[in-house]
Protein backbone atom coordinates (compact mmCIF):
# COMPACT_ATOMS: atom_id res chain seq x y z
CA UNK A 1 0.00 0.00 0.00
CA UNK A 2 1.37 3.31 -1.24
CA UNK A 3 2.57 6.06 1.96
CA UNK A 4 0.28 9.22 1.06
CA UNK A 5 1.45 12.86 1.93
CA UNK A 6 0.03 15.91 1.50
CA UNK A 7 2.42 19.01 0.70
CA UNK A 8 0.71 22.28 1.97
CA UNK A 9 3.31 24.68 1.07
CA UNK A 10 2.16 27.80 -1.18
CA UNK A 11 5.74 28.52 -2.82
CA UNK A 12 6.14 26.06 -5.90
CA UNK A 13 9.89 25.72 -5.43
CA UNK A 14 9.59 24.38 -1.55
CA UNK A 15 6.56 21.88 -2.88
CA UNK A 16 9.12 20.85 -5.88
CA UNK A 17 11.99 20.23 -3.73
CA UNK A 18 10.30 18.41 -1.71
CA UNK A 19 8.82 16.25 -4.17
CA UNK A 20 11.90 15.81 -5.59
CA UNK A 21 13.84 14.47 -2.69
CA UNK A 22 10.63 12.28 -1.08
CA UNK A 23 9.88 10.30 -4.43
CA UNK A 24 13.54 9.40 -4.75
CA UNK A 25 13.44 8.25 -1.22
CA UNK A 26 10.41 6.75 -0.39
CA UNK A 27 8.87 3.58 -2.31
CA UNK A 28 5.52 3.39 -2.90
CA UNK A 29 4.74 7.33 -2.84
CA UNK A 30 1.94 9.80 -3.32
CA UNK A 31 2.30 13.07 -3.13
CA UNK A 32 -0.46 15.48 -2.99
CA UNK A 33 0.10 19.11 -3.54
CA UNK A 34 -2.04 21.59 -2.01
CA UNK A 35 -1.67 25.43 -1.74
CA UNK A 36 -4.00 26.62 1.35
CA UNK A 37 -5.31 25.35 3.97
CA UNK A 38 -9.10 25.19 2.05
CA UNK A 39 -7.24 23.05 -0.48
CA UNK A 40 -6.38 20.38 2.43
CA UNK A 41 -9.53 20.13 4.16
CA UNK A 42 -11.06 19.62 0.53
CA UNK A 43 -8.53 16.42 -0.27
CA UNK A 44 -9.15 15.37 3.06
CA UNK A 45 -13.11 15.55 2.50
CA UNK A 46 -13.35 14.14 -0.57
CA UNK A 47 -11.04 11.28 -0.74
CA UNK A 48 -11.90 8.00 1.13
CA UNK A 49 -8.51 6.84 0.94
CA UNK A 50 -6.23 7.85 3.81
CA UNK A 51 -3.48 10.38 4.23
CA UNK A 52 -0.55 9.50 6.05
CA UNK A 53 0.61 12.79 6.96
CA UNK A 54 0.01 16.41 6.18
CA UNK A 55 3.20 19.15 5.89
CA UNK A 56 1.79 21.84 6.63
CA UNK A 57 3.81 25.68 5.98
CA UNK A 58 2.60 27.86 8.52
CA UNK A 59 1.42 31.00 6.49
CA UNK A 60 -0.51 30.27 3.65
CA UNK A 61 -3.59 31.95 1.63
CA UNK A 62 -6.05 32.46 4.47
CA UNK A 63 -4.09 31.34 7.15
CA UNK A 64 -1.61 32.55 9.35
CA UNK A 65 0.38 31.04 12.55
CA UNK A 66 -0.97 27.37 13.83
CA UNK A 67 -4.67 28.80 12.87
CA UNK A 68 -3.75 26.19 10.00
CA UNK A 69 -3.11 23.06 12.02
CA UNK A 70 -5.84 23.81 15.10
CA UNK A 71 -8.42 23.82 11.69
CA UNK A 72 -6.60 20.37 10.57
CA UNK A 73 -7.12 18.93 14.04
CA UNK A 74 -10.45 20.30 14.36
CA UNK A 75 -11.57 18.26 11.32
CA UNK A 76 -9.43 15.24 11.60
CA UNK A 77 -7.98 14.94 14.99
CA UNK A 78 -6.12 11.93 14.00
CA UNK A 79 -4.60 13.01 10.99
CA UNK A 80 -0.58 13.32 11.78
CA UNK A 81 0.57 16.51 10.90
CA UNK A 82 4.09 18.48 10.29
CA UNK A 83 4.92 21.98 10.03
CA UNK A 84 7.36 22.67 7.71
CA UNK A 85 8.16 26.10 8.31
CA UNK A 86 11.18 29.22 7.33
CA UNK A 87 10.86 29.69 11.10
CA UNK A 88 12.81 27.45 13.72
CA UNK A 89 12.90 29.53 16.56
CA UNK A 90 12.43 27.89 20.27
CA UNK A 91 8.49 29.35 20.68
CA UNK A 92 7.66 28.33 18.15
CA UNK A 93 8.64 25.02 17.67
CA UNK A 94 7.62 24.49 21.03
CA UNK A 95 4.22 25.94 20.55
CA UNK A 96 3.64 23.65 17.66
CA UNK A 97 4.42 20.51 19.70
CA UNK A 98 2.20 21.38 22.07
CA UNK A 99 -0.54 22.22 20.03
CA UNK A 100 -0.27 18.42 18.34
CA UNK A 101 2.35 18.80 15.74
CA UNK A 102 3.41 15.05 14.92
CA UNK A 103 7.08 17.07 13.89
CA UNK A 104 8.82 20.79 13.70
CA UNK A 105 10.89 20.25 10.02
CA UNK A 106 12.95 23.48 9.66
CA UNK A 107 13.20 24.71 5.54
CA UNK A 108 16.74 25.19 6.50
CA UNK A 109 17.77 22.01 6.89
CA UNK A 110 19.29 20.17 3.74
CA UNK A 111 16.55 18.18 2.44
CA UNK A 112 18.12 14.45 3.24
CA UNK A 113 17.88 15.61 6.73
CA UNK A 114 14.10 16.61 6.34
CA UNK A 115 13.88 13.16 4.09
CA UNK A 116 14.70 11.48 7.90
CA UNK A 117 12.70 13.61 9.73
CA UNK A 118 9.86 12.90 7.85
CA UNK A 119 10.46 9.19 8.00
CA UNK A 120 10.49 9.65 11.93
CA UNK A 121 7.41 10.96 12.05
CA UNK A 122 5.87 8.24 9.64
CA UNK A 123 7.12 5.87 11.87
CA UNK A 124 5.54 7.56 14.59
CA UNK A 125 7.90 10.08 16.26
CA UNK A 126 7.86 13.35 17.21
CA UNK A 127 10.13 14.65 15.49
CA UNK A 128 11.91 18.25 15.95
CA UNK A 129 15.59 19.37 15.33
CA UNK A 130 17.93 18.17 18.47
CA UNK A 131 19.24 21.77 19.44
CA UNK A 132 15.25 22.42 20.34
CA UNK A 133 15.57 19.17 22.68
CA UNK A 134 18.96 20.40 24.22
CA UNK A 135 18.23 24.49 25.13
CA UNK A 136 14.37 24.14 25.42
CA UNK A 137 13.73 26.53 28.13
CA UNK A 138 9.86 26.78 30.60
CA UNK A 139 7.32 28.36 27.90
CA UNK A 140 5.75 31.28 29.65
CA UNK A 141 2.10 30.55 27.60
CA UNK A 142 2.01 26.91 28.75
CA UNK A 143 -0.57 26.58 30.99
CA UNK A 144 -2.99 28.73 28.49
CA UNK A 145 -1.60 26.63 25.77
CA UNK A 146 -2.24 23.46 27.07
CA UNK A 147 -5.89 24.60 28.09
CA UNK A 148 -6.68 25.77 23.79
CA UNK A 149 -4.97 22.02 23.67
CA UNK A 150 -7.74 19.93 25.46
CA UNK A 151 -10.55 21.60 23.12
CA UNK A 152 -12.41 18.76 21.31
CA UNK A 153 -12.61 18.80 17.85
CA UNK A 154 -16.15 20.54 17.85
CA UNK A 155 -14.91 23.14 20.50
CA UNK A 156 -12.19 23.97 18.06
CA UNK A 157 -13.95 24.28 15.25
CA UNK A 158 -16.20 26.65 16.89
CA UNK A 159 -13.92 28.43 18.32
CA UNK A 160 -12.30 29.17 15.37
CA UNK A 161 -15.41 30.77 14.00
CA UNK A 162 -15.80 32.58 17.35
CA UNK A 163 -12.38 34.31 16.33
CA UNK A 164 -14.12 35.16 12.80
CA UNK A 165 -16.83 36.88 14.95
CA UNK A 166 -19.34 35.00 13.24
CA UNK A 167 -22.84 34.54 16.04
CA UNK A 168 -23.80 31.20 17.37
CA UNK A 169 -27.15 31.23 15.34
CA UNK A 170 -24.70 31.65 12.34
CA UNK A 171 -22.01 28.46 13.41
CA UNK A 172 -25.02 26.38 14.11
CA UNK A 173 -26.27 26.97 10.48
CA UNK A 174 -22.87 26.49 9.45
CA UNK A 175 -21.86 23.51 11.59
CA UNK A 176 -25.33 22.12 10.77
CA UNK A 177 -26.25 21.69 14.69
CA UNK A 178 -28.74 22.98 17.03
CA UNK A 179 -27.79 26.81 17.93
CA UNK A 180 -28.42 25.02 21.78
CA UNK A 181 -25.63 23.05 21.11
CA UNK A 182 -23.53 26.06 20.27
CA UNK A 183 -24.28 27.38 23.25
CA UNK A 184 -23.34 24.45 25.76
CA UNK A 185 -20.05 24.16 23.56
CA UNK A 186 -19.70 27.86 24.24
CA UNK A 187 -20.02 27.74 27.72
CA UNK A 188 -17.41 24.54 27.79
CA UNK A 189 -14.82 26.83 25.74
CA UNK A 190 -14.59 30.03 28.13
CA UNK A 191 -14.76 27.51 30.83
CA UNK A 192 -11.62 25.54 29.48
CA UNK A 193 -9.94 28.53 28.85
CA UNK A 194 -10.50 30.59 31.23
CA UNK A 195 -12.07 33.66 30.24
CA UNK A 196 -16.09 35.31 30.98
CA UNK A 197 -16.66 36.12 27.10
CA UNK A 198 -16.38 35.32 23.80
CA UNK A 199 -14.01 38.64 22.95
CA UNK A 200 -11.78 37.33 25.45
CA UNK A 201 -11.65 34.02 24.24
CA UNK A 202 -11.21 35.43 20.31
CA UNK A 203 -8.16 37.67 21.82
CA UNK A 204 -6.67 34.73 24.14
CA UNK A 205 -6.73 32.41 20.77
CA UNK A 206 -4.88 34.51 18.38
CA UNK A 207 -2.33 35.74 20.63
CA UNK A 208 -1.69 31.82 21.30
CA UNK A 209 -1.89 30.58 17.48
CA UNK A 210 0.35 33.86 16.42
CA UNK A 211 4.19 33.09 15.50
CA UNK A 212 5.31 36.82 15.94
CA UNK A 213 6.43 38.06 12.32
CA UNK A 214 5.30 36.68 9.28
CA UNK A 215 6.55 33.66 8.08
CA UNK A 216 9.24 34.32 5.18
CA UNK A 217 8.54 31.12 3.06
Amino acid sequence: MSTRIVIADDHPMVQAALRSALVAALPDLELIACRSVDEVLEVLSGDRREVDLVLLDLTMPGTDGFAGLFLLHAHHPTLPVAIVSAKHDEATIRKAITFGASGYIPKSLDLPEMVEAIRSILDGEIWAPARFAAAATPDPDAALSARLASLSSQQLRILTKIVEGKLNKQIAGEMEIAEQTVKVHVSAILRKLGVVSRTQAAVLCERLLSTGARDPG
